[in-house]
């Protein structure tokens, strides 16, 4: 019970973690305007389900190349 707590696992993740929503958010930013239109506004305003679906799918793809380039 008075074992010394190992942190290192714990700060390692933590980074890992900022590191991997860093670098989502910017390829997210990219892909957003690279873009020849707006895509908040035809999402919200427009109510374009389409590109909606289509934007989800990017971002899971954005998420799933960032968690095994970190992993």
């Amino acid at each position: 019970m008075a074992e010394q707590l190992n942190w290192w696992p714990v700060v390692a993740a933590l980074f890992y973690a900022i590191l991997g929503l860093v670098v989502f958010a910017l390829a997210f930013v990219i892909v957003d305007r690279l873009t020849p239109y707006h895509l908040w506004k035809e999402i919200i305003d427009d109510q374009n389900v389409a590109l909606a679906i289509i934007v989800g799918s990017v971002a899971i793809g954005i998420a799933i190349i960032v968690a095994a380039s970190i992993h």
